[in-house]
């Protein structure tokens, strides 16, 4: 009789015959074919050691080296393979002594007992080639090899910027970096991190019981190289900045060179300065502190920062406003009765009634009282906050009173006020023209930085149209070079309003009382706005704008020098000699370049 349970019996037979093949053949593939379990099991005589890859390299607008790499070790421990070392002689090879040791372990511990940390970083050469015939006596440390940026120039610190460790915040963000990595802390080291930094690789060394390496692991079958960072390829002049920081030094202010028809930054000068090469290496920590508590803020990024009243720069802003709401044509003019004139006197002595061209060479600030008076009481607009609306608005599209989108972080936005910042003050439809009339002449409420003083220049140098300032021009992947696109903005300004204002600004270099006449070039044909800013902390600032060739501009420029007085007394001829400078590649009156070294404000 047949057994009802022999098909039963065969089957579960078949299953586990079946399961017991695939478990011989997993384990097969396991311990002949993978060895991936077999490197994990052998970590305990195997060193991971990463391979950092060298950042990228940073060049100037004439492809002049401006950042590169060094080679510097630092000294990894992992704290449970340390054991049974002679303390007081590693102290004395590595040149620490017992407390910092105990501290550095401690901190080591602290992060991880089984994984590499730094022990003591950047150790040097010398210190490296002693150690390395002895470091067979220190189980659980050995040196990993890694690059430290290196300056070619004492110059554009706070356009380059610095690296320093990650944060831990850094770490938790993003899970590339680990303790002791380094990363990109302000300039362009900070912007570009993700370019600049490359792609980090591994090394798997064997090591004996006296913690010598003894060979590469399989070969190196599964090692991973380091990926060297792209370069950068920044629009900076390295000589043109290092020129406009000598011209600065011994004052206070800030330079911003701008080509306007790329809006590529030449120069970005902010004085106080400092070397960049200070914060490199173990000295970085030091020196940062010793920066950060000097009174002169040489940290301070004044160019990008720093606000100040434009002052008489801001009477183009206002005369183009004008023009394109139609409320003046170039032929407009206004009667001025010198210190007499009120609501707003004038600081010069001129005839009168000026028209536009004539009212910029004189700076006449009754005129720009009374075109500004014409924008804010313009009979066709329903009323005064409306039209206070519309005159911002122009002003926000020539690229003032927000941020103008350079590639550094912290650039400020200055401050074109808001129509309800008077609404607050003075109540909602109780304040007019004469209330705020001291926008009129680039006073009040109103701020602006250099950088959008010098953009303020390219636009109108441009007639009516600007790049946004930027300073990275490309960016070079092996042996391709990527350029950056950048958007073209385009002011409510008509371009056929801007002839008018030029002509005035040329007028400032060559007219019988134009304010920066005496160092007018006969080679090159220069338009300039002076400003004075009013400063109720200290003695006035000194501004100026201008931009050169007139028909052909390659230069845009703001020049501010704090509390030094008449925007013509420091700022038109350090501007001046910059885009000769920039234009020429030489300097034609050494006498006023002394003047502007040797001079202190």
């Amino acid at each position: 009789m047949r057994n009802p349970f022999l098909g039963r019996k065969l089957f579960v037979q078949a299953l586990f015959i079946v399961i017991g093949v695939i478990f011989l053949l997993r384990l097969f593939y396991l311990q002949i074919i993978d060895t991936s379990y077999k490197l994990s099991a052998s970590n305990n005589v195997l060193r991971y050691v990463t391979q950092y890859p060298a950042r990228g390299l940073i060049y100037d607008r004439n492809n002049e080296l401006m950042v590169y790499n060094e080679a510097v070790y630092d000294l990894m421990v992992i704290p449970r393979q340390v054991r049974g070392i002679d303390t007081a002689e590693f102290c004395q090879i590595i040149g620490i002594d017992k407390d910092t040791y105990i501290q550095n372990m401690e901190r080591a511990k602290n992060y991880s007992r089984f994984k590499p940390s730094v022990f003591e970083r950047q150790i040097s050469k010398e210190t490296y080639g002693f150690l390395e015939e002895k470091l067979y006596k220190f189980p659980g440390i050995f040196v990993q090899t890694r690059t430290l940026r290196k300056y070619s120039r004492p110059n554009a610190a706070h356009v380059l910027g610095y690296i320093g460790e990650t944060s831990p915040r850094q770490i938790e963000i993003d899970p590339y970096y680990k303790q002791g990595d380094y990363v990109g802390i302000s300039g362009v080291e900070r912007t570009y991190e993700n370019v600049l930094r490359g792609q980090k690789g591994v090394k798997i060394k064997m090591v004996d019981v006296h913690n010598r390496e003894v060979g590469t692991y399989m070969d190196g079958r599964f090692d991973t190289i380091a990926i060297m960072g792209d370069n950068l390829f920044i629009t900076l002049d390295a000589r043109l900045q290092a020129y406009g920081e000598t011209l600065m030094a011994n004052k206070r202010g800030s330079i911003v060179a701008i080509e306007p028809l790329t809006g590529e930054v030449l120069a970005l000068v902010s004085s106080p300065s400092y070397d960049p090469n200070l914060l490199i290496g173990r000295i970085r920590a030091y020196n940062y502190n010793r920066l950060f508590e000097d009174s002169l803020k040489p940290l301070f990024n004044r160019a990008l920062m720093a606000t100040y009243p434009p002052g008489s720069t801001f009477k183009l802003a206002n005369a183009l406003v004008g023009l394109h709401q139609g409320v003046i044509v170039p032929q407009t003019r206004y009667g001025c009765s010198g210190r007499e004139t009120k609501p707003i006197r004038c600081s010069h002595s001129h005839y009168s009634p000026l028209a536009l061209i004539e009212a910029i060479e004189h700076s006449c600030n009754p005129y720009f009282w009374g075109v500004y008076r014409a924008i804010i009481e313009n009979p066709t607009i329903r009323n005064t906050e409306n039209a206070f609306n519309r005159w911002r608005s122009d002003m926000l599209s020539l690229g003032l009173g927000n941020p103008v989108g350079l590639d550094l972080f912290s650039e400020q936005g200055g401050k074109i006020p808001l129509a309800s910042e008077y609404n607050r003050i003075y109540g909602k439809g109780r304040w007019r023209a004469l209330t705020i009339r001291s926008l009129s002449i680039g006073q009040g409420e109103i701020l602006l930085t250099p950088l959008q003083m010098a953009n303020l220049a390219a636009a109108i140098a441009n007639r009516g149209f600007f790049y946004p300032p930027h300073l990275v021009k490309a960016i070079r992947n092996n042996d391709s070079i990527k350029p950056l696109n950048i958007e073209k903005r385009i002011s409510n300004i008509e371009p056929q309003h801007f002839d008018v204002i030029i002509d005035g600004m040329h007028r400032v270099f060559t007219a019988g009382h134009g304010t920066a006449r005496w160092y007018a070039l006969p080679d090159i044909l220069m338009c300039g706005k002076t400003g004075t800013a009013e400063n109720p902390h200290g003695k006035d600032h000194s501004l100026f704008i201008a931009f050169a060739p007139k028909d052909d501009p390659k230069i845009a420029i703001a020049v501010v020098v704090e509390n030094a007085g008449f925007g013509a007394t420091w700022a038109v001829p350090i501007a001046v000699l910059m885009m000769e400078k920039y234009l020429k590649g030489e300097i034609s009156r050494p006498w006023v370049e002394e003047k502007m070294l040797t001079g202190k404000p």
